[in-house]
């Protein structure tokens, strides 16, 4: 009877587990590759969120959303296109939908000066999404012994967080030119990215 039965050798046995195991790597490195790329483009953004803010203030000796003569530059050909106050700071929250919010207007200043691609004249501004499922925003806070303007990251794991920390600042949470909303423990924070 036992002539009779089949069942497999242990050498199929160790080829079948070291192909499952090959599957398994590629799978897991495949999952790393997706996750830094998604963490090179957050950087890529910071970076060239700020340089466009910058290359604003470059062109119009003002910030995107603070400009007071936006305006009287862009009024007539965007209905939506208010003065900032020309403090030099981005006030209002980084996640308004308020079209009077400085936080606002910087879109639509960006947008209008032909710095980064979107109308605008849109009813209400769409803020750029990041790789993680959040949004951007523009704003200002204190950094320590000052205030400075930001770029707003929302819905960013705090691994992710705490990585952008350490390699581009200090990696504490709560100081330095990039902050986050909480400690690094866990969890979804925002990240504040000083300019």
């Amino acid at each position: 009877m036992r002539k009779n039965q089949k069942g497999f050798t242990l050498v199929e046995l160790a080829i079948v587990l070291v192909i499952i195991g090959l599957i398994l790597g590629a799978v897991m490195k495949g999952q790393e590759l997706i996750q830094n790329a998604k963490y090179k483009r957050l950087v890529n953004d910071l970076r060239g969120l700020t340089a466009a803010a910058y290359t604003y203030f470059d062109r119009y000796r003002a910030f995107p959303g603070d400009d007071p003569n936006a305006g009287t530059r862009w009024g007539a050909t965007y209905g939506n296109i208010r003065n900032g106050n020309g403090d030099g700071l981005i006030s209002g929250s980084p996640t308004s939908t308020a079209n009077t919010s400085e936080s606002v207007q910087a879109w639509r200043h960006l947008r209008a000066a032909g710095i980064i691609a979107g109308n605008p004249n849109e009813a209400t501004v769409v803020r750029p999404s990041n790789p993680y499922g959040g949004r951007y925003g523009i704003s200002n806070r204190s950094f320590g012994v000052g205030t400075y303007n930001y770029v707003f990251v929302d819905n960013v794991p705090s691994d992710i967080a705490q990585r952008l920390d350490e390699e581009f600042d200090d990696g504490v949470y709560n100081t330095g030119s990039i902050q986050a909303s909480g400690d690094y423990t866990g969890g979804i924070r925002d990240v504040f990215y000083r300019f």
